[in-house]
C-alpha cells in the first residue's frame, strides 16, 4: 500500500514557496528596480537629450541662422561697441519653429524600448553584457519648454564671445517593469554665436528672457 503524504509537508511546501517569491519581491523591489530605474534614466535621457541637439542643429543648418539674424550690434564714432540690440520678434519666431521641430522630434520616441542587461543592473563588470534583457518604454509628455539665453565669454585679449542658447525643459515617463515615473529632461543647445573685439554691454538691449512653451506631447 502506498503511504500517503502527511497533509503538514504540503502545507510547509506551500510555505515556503511563498516565502522564497516574497524574498524574491523584496530584493527586486529594494536592489533590483532602483538600479534598473537610475539606468534606464540615464539611457533614456541621453537619448533625448541627443534627439533635441540634432533637431536644433538640423534647423540652424537647414534656414541658416546667423548670428547678425538675432543682434544687432551698434558702435560709436571711435569703432567701440555702444549698444547691443536683439532682434525679440525674430528670436522668438525662430525658438518657437524649433520647438515645434524638436516637439514632434520627443513624440517619435513615444512607444520605443530600450534594452538593458539583467548582468547590467546586477553590477556586474562581467556580466554586464548578458542577459536575460529588461525592456524600458519610453513616454514623452506635458510640455517642451525653451527659454532663449546668452552668455558672454572671455574669448582672448580684449575680445568677448558672446553666445546664444535655447534651454529646453520637458518631461519624459520611464516605464519599468513593475514601475514608472517622470524623468525632467533638460539640455541647453547654442544656435548662434560671435567674437566682439572690445568692451562690451553688460547686456543686449530687449533680449528676451522668457519661456516659451508648446503642448502636445501626451
Amino acid at each position: 500500500m502506498f503511504k500517503r503524504r502527511k497533509p503538514h509537508r504540503k502545507v510547509l511546501a506551500v510555505f515556503l514557496l511563498l516565502l522564497l517569491a516574497s524574498g524574491l519581491f523584496v530584493f527586486v523591489d529594494r536592489r533590483v528596480r532602483p538600479t534598473l530605474f537610475s539606468i534606464a534614466e540615464v539611457e533614456v535621457t541621453q537619448m533625448a537629450v541627443d534627439a533635441i541637439n540634432k533637431t536644433v542643429q538640423k534647423e540652424v543648418s537647414r534656414k541658416n541662422i546667423d548670428y547678425q539674424d538675432f543682434i544687432t550690434v551698434h558702435r560709436d564714432y571711435n569703432g567701440r561697441v555702444a549698444l547691443m540690440q536683439a532682434n525679440t520678434v525674430q528670436i522668438n519666431r525662430m525658438a518657437a519653429d524649433i520647438t515645434l521641430n524638436v516637439q514632434q522630434r520627443l513624440r517619435d520616441l513615444q512607444g520605443k524600448q530600450i534594452s538593458i542587461p539583467f548582468g547590467q543592473v546586477l553590477g556586474s563588470y562581467i556580466l554586464a553584457d548578458m542577459g536575460p534583457y529588461i525592456r524600458v518604454g519610453i513616454h514623452p509628455m506635458g510640455t517642451v519648454s525653451v527659454n532663449v539665453i546668452d552668455r558672454f565669454e572671455q574669448a582672448g585679449i580684449n575680445q568677448t564671445r558672446h553666445k546664444v542658447y535655447l534651454d529646453f525643459t520637458t518631461m519624459v515617463r520611464v516605464v519599468v517593469p513593475l514601475y514608472s515615473a517622470e524623468v525632467k529632461i533638460a539640455t541647453k543647445v547654442p544656435v548662434a554665436e560671435s567674437i566682439i573685439v572690445g568692451d562690451v554691454p553688460e547686456a543686449v538691449i530687449n533680449f528676451p528672457g522668457g519661456i516659451l512653451g508648446v503642448d502636445g506631447l501626451k
